[in-house]
């Protein structure tokens, strides 16, 4: 049918269009109800990927994952809208409502679905068809709504809400990493989020277009809407206490410290055994050290770098302090630089007594100077120069890691070299992690420097290589004359460090870039990340 004042296509006329609310102040409550609803739909997505990011490390496979099912699903969502149109106003609030719960309790559920139930994939992509469903059929509703108010052509109307649309969502963008993640964090902060979804959804029908309800309609719409912030709220107020629980559920032992920083969850586990106190520090799931066994791996990762001159030393990593105590048992370092990119490590590093035991208060070393930055934007503006440059960075199993593990990452590290210095970059395990170890190797390689592998055993870890490098010619694997007395290296340990078993042997692999970060690849062909 055609709408008699415009002779546009229009709705087939319901008993809801039977009372049209006319006023400016109308059309600009729609249209800051598109920019609400646009602002929670985009934050529901956000949530969605950061969490993965937090569980399971790889956030290109998340963000892939979850926006193009979003997408695609708000198209459905769209097309399924259509019959929906008649009664604009109800099915408006009965989408918002399951939106602002669905979405609120997403992240809650996802966490669960990962901790409890082994099923977050499925879980992962339930929620992100069923949400792009939901947010796809808010712009049909929304824009019979606005044309019942007022009508106008169909370009205008359509440029009027997706303007607000859009502007919305850049709100929503902003607002997640800026003010959500670290007011809230992820769990409560979706859960807000909800609440004001469902108060945006009720309140435009129930003030706007209230008139066009019949009483029970109303009635249902208030209660339903209680309902909904009433059930956020009540996870709003257990989310600590469920948290709690989940996290635990992920460690075999008990946690006595954990936060969520900006840039990555933060746990620390504590237990008494056979091999007396083990404290383990946790970042995103991945174990970082056990203080039963991290002597092994950090006096593997430090003192063969250390073997010739040693007066100035770069730490790019190493945010716990173990790596630096290791370099300030020398007592002719005269500077030692650390710089880590998460000012909440370097924090816990220097406060929490379990870590300043094993440390040995290494944070507060005068001969210490901690920087708070991203070690590849630091090393692009650095025109010092050191003797020792030790890379002790996370595993390479997520996009925001694989940079550190480029040729251009440790082509910056070698021009911060010494003419004659040396590197050290811990390579991953050349026995479960074949693949990446060979991977650091060539890359290392592939940035001008010399390269000599080795690999130790770490009880915790297993076996763990490393790649030794300088200009010239490849480095011995030794230890200095100056070196202080070890628990586990001396030079029959490093003569056998250098050998490695068939199974176990470097292969030749191409190297990691920015452009092609290939070690993304081989992580997750070896550990089955993402």
């Amino acid at each position: 049918m055609l709408d008699t004042a415009t002779g546009q296509p229009g709705v087939e006329p319901s008993a809801e269009a039977s009372v049209r609310p006319s006023s400016p102040l109308a059309r600009l409550l729609v249209l800051a109800a598109a920019f609400g609803c646009a602002a929670c739909g985009l934050v529901y997505e956000l949530a969605l990927i950061a969490q993965g990011s937090y569980l399971l490390g790889d956030s290109i496979t998340q963000a892939s994952v979850v926006l193009s099912i979003m997408v695609f699903a708000m198209g459905v969502g769209a097309l399924l809208a259509k019959p929906l149109q008649r009664r604009a106003a109800v099915s408006f609030v009965v989408v918002e409502l399951a939106l602002a719960g669905l979405g609120g309790l997403s992240v809650l559920g996802l966490y669960a679905a990962f901790a409890w139930l082994d099923l977050y994939w499925p879980a992962l992509v339930a929620a992100a068809l069923v949400l792009g469903l939901l947010i796809g059929a808010e712009i049909p509703l929304l824009m019979t709504l606005l044309q019942r108010i007022r009508r106008q052509e169909a370009g205008s109307a359509v440029a009027d809400l997706f303007a607000a649309d859009y502007i919305g969502a850049l709100l929503g963008g902003l607002a997640f990493p800026f003010l959500l993640l670290p007011l809230l964090g992820q769990i409560r902060g979706a859960l807000v989020v909800g609440m004001v979804n469902a108060v945006a959804g009720c309140g435009l029908v129930l003030g706007v277009f209230r008139g066009s309800l019949p009483p029970a309609a109303r009635r249902a719409s208030w209660g339903a809407g209680a309902a909904v912030i009433a059930l956020l709220a009540g996870a709003f107020a257990v989310s600590e206490r469920f948290e709690g629980t989940a996290r635990q559920q992920l460690y075999d032992a008990p946690i006595v410290y954990a936060e969520r920083s900006r840039y990555q969850e933060i746990v620390i586990t504590e237990s008494v055994g056979l091999r007396g106190r083990d404290v383990r520090l946790f970042l995103n799931g991945d174990l970082q050290f056990s203080s039963v066994d991290e002597y092994r791996y950090h006096e593997a990762l430090v003192h063969p770098a250390m073997a010739g001159r040693h007066d100035r030393v770069l730490i790019l990593g190493g945010g716990d302090g173990l790596a630096a105590r290791e370099v300030l048992r020398y007592p002719d370092v005269r500077k030692l630089v650390e710089v880590e990119l998460d000012p909440a490590m370097i924090r816990l590093a220097g406060t929490d007594p379990r870590l300043t035991a094993l440390n040995r208060h290494a944070m507060a070393d005068p001969r210490m100077r901690v920087v708070d930055a991203d070690a590849f934007g630091w090393l692009r503006g650095n025109v010092g120069r050191y003797d020792v440059v030790i890379i002790d960075m996370p595993d390479p199993d997520a996009a925001s890691t694989a940079k550190l593990y480029s040729v251009e990452f440790y082509g910056m590290a070698r021009r911060a070299l010494a003419e004659h210095g040396r590197l050290v970059v811990q390579a991953s395990s050349p026995y479960f992690a074949p693949a990446t170890f060979s991977c650091v190797l060539s890359t290392v390689g592939a940035a001008g420097l010399a390269v000599t592998p080795y690999h130790v055993d770490v009880p915790t870890f297993g076996d763990w290589g490393f790649v030794l490098g300088r200009n010239g010619s490849p480095p011995p694997l030794d230890l200095s004359p100056a070196a202080p007395e070890l628990r586990s290296l001396d030079a029959q340990t490093l003569s056998a460090a250098r050998v490695f078993a068939k199974d176990r042997r470097p292969i030749a692999l191409p190297p990691s870039t920015l452009d092609k970060p290939r070690i993304l690849r081989y992580a997750a062909r070896d550990w089955g990340a993402g």
